[in-house]
């Protein structure tokens, strides 16, 4: 009897497809992430604090108050005074933000009720050269509008961030 000599080969499987689906829910993932600097803006340099930690929740209702200066390409302040950046307008001063302020409490208050004026936390993103009297400044500005309750972002230290 004549037998035939089969040859073993090694069944590899394709991986392609398996690539392409991990790549995807990189994707996905990176596109649904909800980061947390999307409302920072680079212009500020905030203060370094050991203590400074994330909140623990996500706030619900969030208003986030850019205050820095105009910088050149190396980093220096263009003009001494800061300025608030506010929704792409890097023109308003400080003491201009009262009726800012104001717009945004009616709006609040007509999308979602008066109540979620008091609920929604200002969270004040200040340079670590700006005086801490504009600061109260912007503080008393928002108290007249309605608004309660703030919170200020700073850098930690030990992390670097």
């Amino acid at each position: 009897m004549v037998t035939k000599r089969t040859v073993r080969k090694v069944v590899e499987p394709d991986m392609t497809p398996m690539i392409d689906c991990t790549f995807q829910l990189i994707t996905f993932f990176m596109i649904v992430s909800n980061f947390e600097q999307t409302k920072a803006d680079e212009r500020v340099k905030l203060p370094a604090d050991m203590l400074a930690k994330p909140p623990a929740v996500a706030r619900r209702n969030e208003l986030v108050v850019n205050v820095g200066y105009k910088r050149n390409s190396t980093g220096a302040a263009v003009d001494p005074d800061p300025f608030v950046f506010w929704n792409g307008d890097e023109s308003t001063r400080v003491f201009d933000m009262q009726r800012n302020f104001q717009r945004e409490a009616r709006l609040t208050a007509a999308k979602e009720g008066k109540d979620k004026v008091k609920d929604t936390v200002i969270t004040l993103r200040a340079d670590e050269e700006v005086p801490v009297g504009l600061v109260q400044e912007l503080i008393r500005q928002a108290q007249e509008a309605g608004y309660t309750s703030f919170s200020f972002k700073a850098r930690n230290e030990e992390a670097g961030e």
